[in-house]
């Protein structure tokens, strides 16, 4: 089959970048069997890494990205990587995280698009999987990453640390695997999703779904790509990640540049919206998009478990639990539910910032004293 490329996912013949690779197979940690019902035979994961295992495997902290990151947390963009990592400066030599005592490790989640299997990889007959990729969950997406831990040697992290969507992450593993998990931290976000956040996300799923180019998904050897779909999306996701105030301070009522709204020109919060969703269009699949966001719909750390009390209750590593002050995504009360319910929980931390959700990744300092902290005790 002829390779077709296009934006947003990283296929095999592209430059990889800092991204190494692990095959999972039902001889290497992979049973391949879904939450859902699903299956998924083979699962390869893209992962990056820094600094190097001692010799007992026992200084690895995992690092979970959130909904449209990837592998890459860190380090310069360059061949393989159109951006600087997410959590850039977090990650290095005397950092927060720092790789001259620790060996990091980041992988891409499943149903990603960046390395790791997701809709767009090839199934059994060689054709991307598009519509026919089966509904991930995020214990789905731990379980691969316990196998890549298996792969790696690690039988136990140090520590699991994420925000957002790897802040579920991050609970889920505390939750199912808590003999894995030395210390944890997580950022924005709550013990299961609120019916406030479905639905935000089944909106934005609708609007991806309605652009006429999605073709149910399988739009791979298409000429056209439901990027419309995809830009409204992030823009309707982009509200939620971001503030009022911020907004208001540094949009007001303005048009944008020389245009006037009163005659079809856009306010300059329009331009805003519009092209933060044209930037992620030119980096992530629309299909990764529906998966990850059903699976963090699905997030619920109680599910099968008697609840949410009773599921937190069983975690054993001492935990840091970090919110953002202006957060309207992710609200304070969610984190403080958690502090409140996990038995090893530190007193709950806040990120001071206007940026609303985004915060966990732009106030840096905030977040790197809180890491660092963490990782001392």
């Amino acid at each position: 089959m002829t390779r077709n490329p296009f934006p947003g996912v990283w296929q095999p013949g592209d430059n990889p970048g800092r991204r190494q690779f692990a095959v999972l197979a039902g001889n290497a940690g992979w049973a391949g069997v879904l939450e859902a019902g699903g299956w998924l035979p083979e699962v390869t994961v893209a992962y990056e890494t820094w600094g190097e295992p001692d010799p007992a495997r026992s200084n690895g902290v995992l690092v979970l990205h959130a909904l449209t990151g990837d592998s890459h947390a860190a380090g310069p963009a360059g061949p393989g990587h159109l951006a600087p990592g997410w959590w850039d400066g977090l990650i290095g030599p005397g950092a927060p995280i720092d790789t001259d005592r620790y060996f990091v490790v980041c992988p891409n989640v499943l149903g990603g698009c960046q390395g790791t299997t997701g809709p767009a990889s090839p199934g059994s007959d060689g054709v991307p999987y598009g519509s026919r990729f089966p509904m991930v969950t995020i214990r789905d997406q731990v379980a691969v990453e316990a196998a890549l831990a298996d792969q790696l040697g690690i039988g136990r992290w140090s520590a699991v640390i994420g925000g957002s969507m790897g802040g579920m992450r991050v609970l889920e593993w505390c939750v199912g695997h808590p003999k894995r998990v030395g210390r944890a931290i997580v950022l924005a976000v709550g013990a299961s999703a609120t019916a406030d956040q479905i639905a935000l996300c089944s909106l934005q799923i609708r609007a991806l779904r309605s652009d006429p180019a999605f073709a149910g998904g399988d739009y791979y050897d298409a000429a056209a790509r439901p990027v419309d779909g995809l830009a409204i999306a992030r823009g309707m996701g982009q509200v939620s990640y971001r503030t009022a105030h911020e907004f208001q301070n540094r949009f007001g009522r303005s048009a944008q540049e020389e245009e006037d709204p009163l005659k079809g020109g856009r306010f300059a919060v329009e331009s805003y919206l519009q092209h933060q969703g044209d930037k992620l269009t030119e980096r992530f699949d629309p299909n990764a998009y529906i998966v990850l966001s059903e699976a963090m719909n699905h997030h619920d750390v109680g599910r099968g478990r008697g609840g949410v009390e009773r599921a937190l209750a069983g975690v054993r590593a001492p935990v840091t639990v970090a919110g953002v002050a202006s957060d309207r995504l992710y609200p304070l009360e969610q984190q403080q539910e958690l502090a409140r319910l996990i038995p090893g929980a530190r007193p709950l931390t806040v990120i001071d910032s206007e940026s609303g959700h985004d915060g966990f990744l732009s106030e840096i300092d905030q977040v790197g004293t809180i890491v660092a902290s963490a990782l001392s005790e």
